[in-house]
């Protein structure tokens, strides 16, 4: 039973991370870039003897604090929470390059009642320790789905973000590969549940499933070729809803309108798995 109080104070780490351009091409190659070996935009997130650049999208694994929720002391049914919401804020370009202090804390708790779960928000500064400058913030919506009813506040829930009724104005596609969830989770984000098949069938799926945010990392691949020309230094946010779940060789189709909502669906299965998506490029 989850305790409010111990939960919305509860203590994750600080994380202090060494960052080289290995692991920034790394992550590069773990949400799929560098399919296209004759895409030299490609290349320059992926290649470290070029003038390497960072993908927006890896504030989420920088300063990544583990699967601390996990940890039994938080009172949480681990096995069967899901990421629900994600979101991102650049303030300047992520370097391939350096120290950098991740700053975990929870914002938010939600019950939405007995046997309805409850709703886990929090945030995360990605700073550069050398000068104190926060670089990003990434914030998390987790959903507790067997931990509803402790006797906690039924709000504020975060509202979300619209979806145009017009048909997208970009569709792109993007394959996944089969063992795409193993090298994810060599990032730092190890939940058992996208790598044992018998933790994803206790968890009521299947087999095991992509991490929420190797799809987002898929997604702000396909948003960052149509709308920033493959230029880190011009997303600026963006946040968006994981609708259901990806399993690792499907291909993602991001829908893109041109005032920056998104969403994404499977297309061998035709399920949206990211939904509200609102991104914003300079």
């Amino acid at each position: 039973m989850i305790d409010y109080e111990k939960l919305l104070n509860f203590p994750i780490p600080e994380v202090r991370q060494r960052v080289t351009p290995r692991d920034a091409v790394f992550y590069a190659l773990s949400v799929g870039l560098g399919q296209d070996p004759l895409d030299k935009r490609q290349l320059d997130y992926v290649d470290a003897h070029r003038r390497l650049r960072v993908l927006p999208s890896m504030a989420v694994v920088l300063g990544h604090p583990g699967f601390w929720l996990g940890n039994p002391a938080t009172g949480v049914d681990a096995v069967r929470l899901v990421h629900g919401e994600q979101s991102i804020t650049l303030h300047q370009p992520l370097p391939a390059e350096g120290e950098i202090i991740g700053r975990t804390r929870v914002t938010g708790l939600v019950d939405k009642g007995e046997g309805k779960g409850a709703l886990l928000y929090s945030e995360k500064e990605v700073i550069e320790a050398a000068t104190g400058k926060v670089l990003a913030v990434t914030g998390s919506t987790t959903f507790l789905r067997a931990d509803g009813g402790f006797g906690g506040p039924s709000g504020p829930v975060k509202p979300v973000n619209p979806i145009p009724e017009s048909a997208p104005d970009i569709v792109v596609d993007l394959p996944t590969r089969p063992e795409q969830a193993l090298y994810y989770r060599l990032n730092g984000d190890d939940n058992p549940l996208h790598a044992d098949p018998d933790v994803a069938e206790r968890a009521g799926f299947p087999r095991p499933i992509l991490h929420g945010l190797c799809t987002l990392g898929v997604v702000a691949h396909a948003l960052l070729r149509e709308l920033g020309g493959y230029d880190p230094a011009a997303m600026k946010s963006l946040a968006l809803r994981f609708s259901s779940p990806v399993y690792p060789g499907e291909t993602v189709r991001t829908e893109i309108w041109k005032n920056g909502a998104f969403r994404a669906r499977v297309v061998e299965r035709d399920v949206v798995v990211v939904n509200n998506g609102a991104a914003v490029f300079a």
